[in-house]
């Protein structure tokens, strides 16, 4: 059961929880306070507060943006098995990342723990692993992966792809599932997550 919250704590976890969504960074304290119309002494009061209910979590200890809200906290207006649909990825040649700020409910299917996400695929070059042109790939966030598994990965020029992760002496491979690609390869990628399931509409 979830500690209770006040009306007005409730709705600084509501402001905290839609400013992070629209900006990708937390409000500070004066501007919750300007938003709520509150001073910056009752904001510090409900903030220790949710603190202490372990609802609001803080980074650094008085750093300004490090407030977020508990992943284990559950609005009345969402469900826990919305994952974010973050944007497609290219399973052909790389082409940009674009967020956006879609859902996709899998009730019944994964259980979002807070680090998981959604990309669309765009492309046929992993097809030999079962991922085609228009499904959608659950993912879950982290940077290190095995060699072998299929990873989502940032390019130095900010294109993101989804291959099959290699690393070789002196560079990685992003190697694609579909004899008609060429592998690509690169010095170094960053890795944004590895795939864990597939959803496919049709």
């Amino acid at each position: 059961m979830q500690p209770t919250v006040t009306p007005r704590q409730l709705d600084i976890l509501r402001f905290i929880r839609d400013f992070r969504a629209e900006n990708g960074y937390s409000p500070t304290m004066q501007e919750i306070g300007d938003h709520l119309n509150l001073t910056k002494v009752t904001v510090f009061e409900h903030v220790g507060a949710l603190e202490k209910k372990e609802l609001l979590l803080r980074g650094a200890k008085h750093k300004a943006r490090s407030l977020r809200i508990s992943p284990e906290y559950r609005f009345s207006d969402e469900t826990s098995t919305k994952i974010p649909l973050v944007g497609r990825i290219a399973a052909g040649m790389p082409i940009e990342a674009v967020e956006n700020t879609q859902f996709l409910d899998l009730e019944d299917v994964f259980a979002n723990e807070g680090d998981t996400f959604v990309l669309e695929v765009s492309g046929e070059s992993m097809i030999d692993e079962q991922i085609c042109d228009g499904d959608f790939v659950v993912c879950r966030k982290q940077n290190t992966a095995r060699p072998g598994q299929t990873v989502v990965a940032l390019l130095s020029d900010g294109e993101a792809t989804l291959k099959l992760y290699y690393p070789e002496k002196g560079r990685v491979r992003l190697q694609p599932a579909n004899p008609a690609f060429d592998p690509i390869f690169v010095e170094q990628c960053d890795i944004q997550g590895i795939v864990v399931g597939l959803i496919r509409k049709r």
